[in-house]
This record gives structure tokens, sequence and C-alpha cells, in this order.
């Protein structure tokens, strides 16, 4: 079954830019190793090294995060598109009236 992948800016860098791959799958692990055997260097940056998802890598089917369904055994049906959402870290606090930034 025909899936799109949606790339988010960080890791287009390992898809030669590409911003939606399509990959054939049944379910959403599934096509998330195809897309990584397509282009191995993103593999590290999606798995790690006993070859589960990492925990700050977010995925979704549709606007459902694929945690809460049945992770990378969800079912994908013709035509949906899958998410990559990378967690974004670290940043500043706000105190006294003034943001405080962290190196």
């Amino acid at each position: 079954m025909a899936v799109q992948i949606l790339i988010p800016t960080p890791l287009r860098a390992y898809t030669k830019g590409e911003k939606v791959v399509s990959v054939e799958a049944g379910t959403v692990g599934e096509a998330l190793r195809t897309l990584t055997e397509r282009y191995p260097e993103l593999r590290r940056h999606l798995f790690n090294e006993d070859g589960r998802l990492r925990s700050f890598v977010n995925v979704y089917l549709g606007d459902e995060d694929v945690r809460y369904l049945q992770g990378e055994e969800t079912p994908i049906a013709d035509g949906q598109t899958l998410s990559i959402v990378p967690s974004i870290a670290g940043g500043s606090g706000w105190r006294s009236g003034r943001w405080i930034t962290r190196p």
C-alpha cells in the first residue's frame, strides 16, 4: 500500500532534501524500515541500537500518535500519511518578567 511519509526539515539532509517520501508498507514499522533502507543515514536518527524507535521521535498516522494506537504494528491503509515529528528540547525559561536563556 502506498504511504506518504512527511519528513521534518532537520531530517531532510538525510533524504536528499525530500519533503515527502512514498513507500509501500502495511504497518507503521514497515514504512519506517523501508524509509531507512532507502536512506540508510536516517536510521540512526529514528532508531536506537536495539532497533526500537527512539523515544524523542514522534510518529503520527494522520492526526493520531502511533504510541497510543498499536505502535509500529499500527496498520496503514493505502493513501494514508505518516508524519515524523522529532521532539525539541532546551530553550529558555521565564523569570522575573524576562526570558532567561541557557547555553
